[in-house]
C-alpha cells in the first residue's frame, strides 16, 4: 500500500507541530509506522492523501454515529453556513439543542454549550467545587476527562498510550486535590468516603470507560458511586462526552438507570463539529454565571454551525432506530472476533458496550487499567498495522475503543473479521 504522499505531509508537520500531529494519539508512536493523513471521507469510509480507501472505526473518535458526510447533516451545515459561522450572541438554535439534550436526559435539565470535552468537564469541576464548598475530586485510574490540570493523574486515552503517567507542569499541591481509585473498585470507593467522604466535592467517571479501551461498570459499581455521593453531601459527575447519545439516545445514564447530579457532552452531541456541553440540576447550574458567581465563558460556545450540525444529528438519532441497528453491528462484531482468536490461538478480550468495543490482548478479562496494561501491546501493534493494511483502519493504540456507526453493513463487519482472522493467524 503507497502512502508516500502522507509520509510527506508527516515529515513537514514534524518542522512546524509538535511531534508532526495536533494530537499525540494520531502519531502512531504506539503502533509503529507513520500516520495515515485524510484528504475525505463517506459513509464507513475514509481515503487518504494517496487514494488508499479505508473501513473506518474510528469515526473522528467517536462522533460520526451516523457515518460521515451524512446528507442531512451536510445540509444543515451548509444553510447555517450561509446565515453567517460566528456571531458572539445568542440564537434559536442554541436554545433548540438545549431543549432537545434535556428532553433525552432527565438529569440535565439545565445545560451550558461549550467547545470541547475538555472545557465541558473543566467547568462542571469548578462547578461542583463551588457548589459544594470542598477541593477535593476522585477520578478512577485510567479514565480520561480531558487534558485539564486536575484531571492528568493516572489518566488513560493519549497518556495511556503514551506511557506517562503523570503530567509535567501540574503543581504538584494542585494533584494533592484529585484522588485516584481504581475503577470497578467499589470496596474501595466506600474505605475512601469513609475516610474523607465529607471533603469530597465530586466524583467523577466515565459510566463506561472508553480511554483505557472499552470497560463496562460491574454490577452495582454505578450504584455505590451514586449512594456513596449522596450520603456524604458531594456531587456525581457522569462523563458521557464518549457515551452520550452513543450508547443510547438517553446516554449511559439511561442505560444503566443511574441519575447523576452532573453530565459532561460532547462528541456525538456536535455532530462532527467542536461543541461539547455540562448540565445538570437546576440548584447546580443556577450557580453558573451570569446566574451565580462561578465563572464560565467561550467566545465560540453554541457556535451557530456547530449547534446546527448537534441538533441534526441529534434529530436523527431520537427514534432510536439506529441503536438497534448499531446494536445487531457491534454484537456481530464481537462474536467475530472472539472467534477469530479462537481458531488462531491468540489470547484476546473483546469489550462491548453497543457499538463500542475494544480487543485486548491478555488473556485475563478486563475490568480496570491495571487489567488493561496486562495486554500485549507489541502484539497489538503487529495487529493494528496488518488490519491497516488490509484496508481496516482501527485506533492506534491498545487503549482505545473502536466506534461503529450506522454506515457500516453487515457485509463491512463479515468483511472486517475476515480480515482480523488472517492478522490473527499471522501472530499465533
Amino acid at each position: 500500500m503507497n502512502r508516500a504522499r502522507s509520509q510527506e505531509l508527516f515529515e513537514r508537520g514534524a518542522r512546524t507541530i509538535p511531534g508532526g500531529v495536533n494530537s499525540p494519539v494520531r502519531a502512531f508512536r504506539s503502533v509503529g509506522g507513520d500516520p495515515v493523513f485524510i484528504a475525505s471521507a463517506t459513509g464507513a469510509f475514509l481515503t487518504d492523501v494517496d487514494g488508499n480507501r479505508f473501513l473506518d472505526y474510528v469515526g473522528s473518535w467517536g462522533p460520526m454515529i451516523l457515518g460521515h458526510a451524512h446528507p442531512v447533516i451536510l445540509d444543515a451545515v451548509h444553510a447555517a453556513v450561509d446565515r453567517g459561522t460566528s456571531f458572539g450572541a445568542p440564537t434559536e438554535a442554541e436554545v433548540l439543542l438545549a431543549e432537545r439534550i434535556s428532553r433525552a436526559m432527565p438529569a440535565v435539565p439545565v445545560v451550558r454549550l461549550v467547545s470541547s470535552g475538555t472545557e465541558a468537564v473543566m467547568s462542571a469541576l469548578r462547578l461542583a467545587r463551588g457548589f459544594t464548598g470542598r477541593d477535593l475530586i476522585v477520578k478512577f485510574d485510567g479514565c480520561y476527562h480531558g487534558h485539564s490540570d486536575s484531571l492528568l493523574s493516572k489518566a488513560g486515552s493519549g497518556m495511556a498510550t503514551l506511557g506517562i503517567p503523570d503530567c509535567p507542569g501540574v503543581p504538584a499541591s494542585l494533584a494533592a486535590l484529585t484522588l485516584n481509585l481504581p475503577f470497578n473498585d467499589a470496596s474501595a470507593v466506600e474505605a475512601l468516603f469513609r475516610a474523607r467522604g465529607d471533603e469530597v466535592a465530586v466524583v467523577v467517571v466515565e459510566p463506561v470507560a472508553g480511554n483505557m479501551g472499552c470497560v463496562p461498570p460491574r454490577p452495582g459499581f454505578l450504584e455505590t458511586l451514586r449512594r456513596c455521593t449522596e450520603r456524604h453531601g458531594a456531587l456525581l459527575l457522569f462523563d458521557e462526552v464518549m457515551t452520550g447519545f452513543r450508547l443510547g439516545y438517553g446516554g449511559a445514564q439511561s442505560l444503566y438507570g443511574i441519575t447523576p447530579d452532573l453530565t459532561t457532552l460532547g462528541k456525538v452531541v456536535g455532530g462532527g463539529f467542536p461543541l461539547a456541553a455540562y448540565g445538570g440540576r437546576a440548584d447546580i447550574m443556577s450557580r453558573i454565571a451570569p446566574s451565580g458567581p462561578v465563572y464560565q465563558a467561550g467566545t465560540l460556545s453554541g457556535n451557530p454551525v456547530a449547534v446546527a450540525a448537534g441538533l441534526a444529528q441529534l434529530e436523527l438519532l431520537e427514534d432510536g432506530r439506529a441503536y438497534a441497528a448499531l446494536e445487531a453491528l457491534g454484537q456481530q462484531l464481537e462474536v467475530g472476533l472472539n472467534q477469530a482468536a479462537a481458531s488462531a490461538g491468540v489470547a484476546a478480550q473483546v469489550n462491548r458496550v453497543g457499538s463500542m468495543l475494544t480487543s485486548f490482548f491478555t488473556a485475563d478479562p478486563v475490568a480496570n487499567f491495571d487489567d488493561a496494561r496486562k495486554s500485549d501491546t507489541a502484539r497489538f501493534g503487529r495487529f493494528f498495522r496488518g488490519m491497516l493494511e488490509r484496508g481496516i483502519y482501527l485506533a492506534p493504540s491498545q487503549f482505545e475503543a473502536a466506534f461503529i456507526s450506522a454506515a457500516h453493513t453487515p457485509a463491512d463487519i463479515d468483511r472486517t473479521v475476515e480480515a482480523a482472522a488472517e492478522c490473527l493467524s499471522e501472530l499465533a
